[in-house]
């Protein structure tokens, strides 16, 4: 099993011709994502060709790529000036999973696009996000899909390069999913929204969280986790060493007073019962202590 990406789904790109577009599209049709097809107004009615002989057609409007396609999932490469218009429309269209890779989205832009999806059946994950991926079956994103094959350990996190290494170093025991939920201020997709997911998957039996300084969603996922939790979970907390009041390289992380700082996100996490690594490595050793246990 997976969460909210399946070796079924059906994947489109807004921004394909684009050149982020078109190197991620490569990327992800080598690693087996069933792209079928792009949306661009301006070259729709064009295919365009990927390596291997593969062909993926350009349509002009998300909804038309949809009639045609029977697509349910779509990664935006949009530049930020464009991207509420692209998921806005996106969500007219009833796509059920936009994945928003775009950096310096305005937070006003974000909180309007997130505010109009609710209540429309479309699940945004990003922006400012690796996207996910289902190891073996798809990818809708940005991660690279050689580093980790398919397995049962859940990954939620808000950093991409420790999504990455995360996954490197758990390679062993593969994934059922990893997800980056990006790292700006407001996020389509939470870590509340991933846990859930994963503790529902019965092929997930233990989950990785990965959050940062800034903010209070790994306070509230702590307490979800108490509540509603009953897989083994391990976290870590990026941002130990950042200096109070600085804004660092994510948007969302910015520390005030005790609020949203590492200590007290780690002392939240270990209050509802997960382990904490100090480093992205000795959260990897923790999981592969609760793994080694549960195969034992």
């Amino acid at each position: 099993m997976a969460i909210f990406l399946t070796e079924n789904s059906k994947v489109i790109v807004q921004g394909m011709t684009g050149s982020e577009g078109m190197k991620h599209t490569t990327r992800m049709l080598a690693s087996g994502t069933n792209v079928v097809g792009g949306v661009n107004p301006r070259k729709a009615g064009t295919t365009v060709d990927f390596p291997e002989g593969k062909q993926v057609p350009v349509f002009g409007t998300v909804a038309e790529a949809m009639a045609e396609t029977g697509a349910d999932v779509s990664v935006l490469f949009v530049p930020p000036a464009f991207t509420k218009a692209a998921v806005i429309e996106a969500i007219d269209a009833g796509i059920g999973l936009a994945v928003v890779i775009t950096e310096g989205v305005a937070v006003k832009d974000t909180a309007e696009f997130y505010n109009y999806s609710l209540g429309k059946g479309t699940r945004i994950i990003g922006p400012n996000c690796p996207g996910l991926i289902s190891p073996g079956k798809s990818n809708a994103g940005i991660i690279p899909a050689d580093i980790a094959g398919p397995g049962k350990i859940g990954l939620v996190s808000k950093s991409g390069t420790l999504t990455y290494q995360m996954m490197f170093e758990l390679r062993d025991f593969g994934f059922s999913t990893g997800v980056g939920i990006g790292g700006d201020p407001i996020i389509g997709t939470t870590h509340i929204d991933c846990l859930e997911a994963f503790e529902n998957d019965p092929e997930t039996v233990a989950i990785v969280m990965i959050g940062e300084i800034g903010g209070d969603a790994e306070e509230r996922a702590a307490a979800y986790i108490k509540d509603n939790v009953t897989k083994p979970v391990v976290g870590y907390v990026a941002g130990f060493t950042a200096p109070e009041g600085k804004t660092m390289g994510h948007a969302g992380a910015i520390v005030s007073g005790s609020s949203g700082t590492a200590q007290a996100k780690k002392e939240a996490l270990e209050a509802a019962g997960v382990k904490v690594g100090k480093t992205p490595s000795e959260t990897a050793a923790l999981m592969r202590e609760i793994m080694q246990g549960l195969s034992a």
